[in-house]
């Protein structure tokens, strides 16, 4: 009996880490299927709903800058992902450029 236990704690966690891994995944731009964080010509869109939920708990724009695939978009369009977080109640601004996920 306890190791059938084992054994299902184990799957469990293996379970988990395999969603992590391709959450990680589509982040980099290496999952399959699913959108790509990766900006930039024939790469794809950018999926701001990942790179949300990359950033820490309270976030700066910088901090937006350096998820992996964002190093090269322009302030504006950064900014403009900002603005459209806060007007779907995804995020909401702490102090002058300091931003909290809700």
């Amino acid at each position: 009996m306890n190791l059938r236990k084992d054994i299902r704690l184990k799957e469990s966690l293996l379970s988990k880490l395999k969603e992590e891994e391709a959450r990680l995944g589509s982040l980099i731009g290496r999952g399959s299927g699913g959108a790509k964080a990766i900006s930039g010509g024939s790469r794809g869109r950018v999926n701001w709903r990942n790179v949300l939920s990359a950033l820490p708990k309270q976030f700066k724009a910088a901090d937006v800058r350096n998820v992996r695939g964002l190093k090269q978009k322009r302030p504006s369009e950064i900014f403009a992902a900002i603005t459209r977080w806060i007007d779907a109640g995804a995020a909401r601004r702490r102090a002058r450029g300091v931003y909290e996920r809700v």
